[in-house]
C-alpha cells in the first residue's frame, strides 16, 4: 500500500502549482488572482492537520507570488510600523544593505513573497493608504520574513511613511495598497 503521506504531498504540490498558474493568468488579465488576496493564501494552513500531515503548513506570504502591476489599484495589504533604527522595533540590520536606517527616511520591508529574495532592494515602491488616499514613495530597504512569523501580506513601514501618509503610528496597522514605482 501507498504511503498516505505522499498522497497528500502530490495532491498539496498540484493544489500549489495550479495556484501559481492562476496567479499568472489573473495578473496577464489585470486582475488581482489569489496570490492577492490574503484570506485565500491562507487555505493551506486551513486544511484539516490530517491533510496537512499535522504540521503547520508554510506561511502563507511564503510562496514567490510578486504582486500585480494593474493600473494604479495596486496590490492590497497591511501596513505597520517599524524602527529601523538601532534598538527600534525592526531587529538588527536591513537585509539589502547591512546598515540601520533613520525613522526619517521614506523606507519600507516587504514580506517575504513580495521581497522576492532581495529583488526589490533599494527599489521604489508606491504605497496608498485606503483610509486618507494619499500616497507616497518608499524605498524597500529589508525584508518582513514571511518564515520567522510576519504575516504574508505586510508592508513595514518607517513613521516618515506614515507622517507622508497622514496617519497616526499609534494605530499600528492600516490598510494600504502598493506596487512598483
Amino acid at each position: 500500500m501507498a504511503n498516505p503521506n505522499a498522497k497528500i504531498a502530490v495532491v498539496l504540490v498540484a493544489v500549489l502549482g495550479l495556484l501559481q498558474v492562476s496567479c499568472a493568468v489573473a495578473r496577464r488579465h489585470g486582475k488581482p488572482g489569489p496570490c492577492d488576496d490574503a484570506a485565500a493564501a491562507d487555505f493551506v494552513n486551513d486544511l484539516p492537520g490530517r491533510l496537512r500531515g499535522h504540521k503547520k503548513a508554510p506561511h502563507p506570504g511564503s510562496h514567490r507570488c510578486a504582486p500585480a502591476r494593474h493600473g494604479g489599484g495596486g496590490t492590497p495589504a497591511v501596513m505597520t510600523v517599524n524602527g529601523f533604527m538601532r534598538g527600534k522595533s525592526g531587529g538588527g540590520t536591513s537585509a539589502c544593505d547591512g546598515h540601520f536606517h533613520s525613522d526619517g527616511e521614506l523606507i519600507a520591508a516587504l514580506s517575504t513573497g513580495w521581497f522576492g529574495s532581495g529583488h526589490r532592494c533599494h527599489r521604489a515602491i508606491r504605497i496608498t493608504s485606503a483610509r486618507t488616499g494619499r500616497s507616497v514613495e518608499a524605498r524597500v530597504v529589508d525584508e518582513c520574513d514571511s518564515r520567522r512569523g510576519c504575516r504574508g501580506n505586510i508592508v513595514d513601514s518607517s513613521p516618515a511613511v506614515w507622517r507622508a501618509l497622514g496617519l497616526d503610528t499609534d494605530v499600528g496597522e492600516v490598510p494600504v495598497t502598493w506596487s512598483d514605482a
